[in-house]
């Protein structure tokens, strides 16, 4: 017996049912135009990722990430013929940061996000802007020297980064027995290791180095232990909006080609920085050298 066939009108509703819904869903990540209505964009920044974004003593974001941004929205205002772009801020941290890209509430996270295929999966990355390693911080008179000195300690992380899951995944650190704390930021993590409560603190090399420079006595505290992994530093915005995905990466790109790049490195990570007149002294290494030279956002 032949199968009914439905009527040609069922498909002219079905797609009218769906198309609004596509169409919807293509403006919500249709940046630009948002940026196009309201006049403002909206920058997700970090309270103390040092360097990258944090604030100075005037509680104003500033930071590397910040400046790139900055000239990412210069691009915009060309491309849509707008004078004037308000830019707005709104603080993220590593727990809420994507939620908050994904929501509408952030338009481009101007941060210390590293760029990962399974983040991919909810947000969309620029080029690499940095590249550094995974490694730990310790007070320097510690005896902790590796991941095996780690046994029996107390490790913190900052809550909704990678660095604990590396720590686990390392061949050394399949078997330690150790206690985790999450801190809310990097600087409370780092308050975690100089008051005793924890032995150790995990994540980017980088961004200990910017704790460190930061530190009340600096020279008590050093960055140790073999690197867990090699990881990169992107800016975060939201998926499936490819014409602000080619704004960002033109001018990221262009930045590293230019040289530009590579001098505004040097402004915030060998050179004194608000708001103490601290050097981070963390010098190009040759990871990030490559990510200037050839430009990619394919994640780890």
């Amino acid at each position: 017996m032949p199968k009914p066939r439905l009527p040609f009108s069922f498909f002219l509703l079905a797609a009218a049912l769906v198309l609004p819904a596509l169409s919807a869903s293509a403006q919500e990540n249709d940046t630009l135009a948002k940026i196009k209505a309201s006049g403002a964009i909206t920058f997700g920044y970090r309270e103390s990722s040092f360097g990258f974004s944090y604030l100075d003593g005037n509680l104003k974001p500033v930071g590397y990430s910040i400046e790139i941004c900055k000239r990412i929205v210069e691009a915009v205002k060309s491309e849509l013929r707008m004078p004037a772009i308000e830019i707005r801020y709104q603080a993220v941290t590593s727990a809420n940061r994507i939620p908050l890209v994904q929501n509408g509430t952030v338009d481009i996270e101007c941060g210390s996000t590293t760029n990962l295929v399974e983040r991919q999966k909810l947000v969309a990355f620029s080029p690499d802007i940095f590249r550094y390693n995974v490694r730990m911080l310790v007070k320097a008179d510690s005896g902790i020297r590796s991941i095996a000195d780690l046994q029996g300690k107390t490790v913190v992380t900052t809550t909704g980064t990678t660095s604990f899951r590396l720590l686990r995944e390392a061949d050394k650190g399949k078997n330690l027995e150790v206690t985790s704390l999450g801190g809310k930021d990097h600087s409370d993590s780092f308050l975690l290791v100089e008051s005793g409560r924890a032995q150790a603190f995990v994540l980017d090399d980088i961004l200990l180095a910017g704790q460190l420079a930061n530190a009340r006595n600096p020279k008590d505290f050093l960055i140790t232990g073999e690197s867990l992994r090699t990881e990169n530093q992107s800016l975060m915005f939201r998926k499936d909006d490819p014409a602000f995905k080619a704004i960002v990466d033109r001018v990221v790109s262009g930045m590293m080609k230019s040289g530009e790049m590579e001098t505004l490195y040097g402004k915030w990570f060998t050179s004194p920085i608000p708001p103490k007149g601290i050097n981070i002294n963390y010098p190009l290494n040759a990871e990030t050298k490559e990510a200037f030279t050839n430009p990619s956002s394919k994640g780890i």
